[in-house]
């Protein structure tokens, strides 16, 4: 009878808990779950909806909101509120960067305290093309009295897609 008792007490004592293979499970799971997350995007729209008075809203005054369009033939540079600015072609199958940072220049010279842009892309426009372009757009170089001098004109600069946000060709 006393071996029996001794054998309850030697049950009833607290057995530990053996989460090794758990633990092991979570150290794999964890960076799993974090490298394959997709992190949503969020878009905001500014929306300016009209209000309860029956008075006709005054339209701001609409300022450039200028726009690159670079396509495969051409790049087009334009307001968004104006339409086209200007349109140039390629030259022997090349953009023509000379042109673009003229007609830049000369949108700067009108609206110089604007400095930012919308670059868009056709989805063929290679990452090179795009780097020509972008640095072309933030500034001007123009050799004057035998020395290179840089002029920035527009150096923010926003990228999208053509297709999407102009509507195609």
């Amino acid at each position: 009878m006393i071996n029996r008792r001794r054998s309850a007490r030697r049950q009833l004592e607290a057995t530990e808990l053996n989460i090794t293979a758990f633990m092991n499970l979570m150290v794999i799971l964890v960076p799993f779950l974090l490298i394959t997350a997709v992190f949503s995007q969020t878009a905001i729209l500014e929306l300016n909806l009209p209000g309860a008075s029956s008075e006709p809203a005054e339209s701001p005054e609409q300022t450039l909101q200028l726009e690159i369009t670079v396509r495969e033939a051409r790049i087009e540079v334009g307001d968004r509120n104006g339409g086209v600015l200007s349109i140039i072609d390629n030259v022997d199958g090349e953009y023509n960067l000379t042109q673009l940072g003229e007609k830049l220049r000369e949108v700067k010279s009108i609206n110089p305290d604007k400095f930012d842009c919308t670059l868009l892309l056709e989805s063929d426009i290679s990452y090179e093309t795009l780097v020509q372009v972008m640095d072309t757009v933030r500034i001007y170089e123009l050799v004057q009295d035998d020395e290179l001098k840089r002029f920035e004109l527009f150096p923010d600069i926003s990228i999208g897609d053509a297709t999407a946000l102009s509507g195609g060709a």
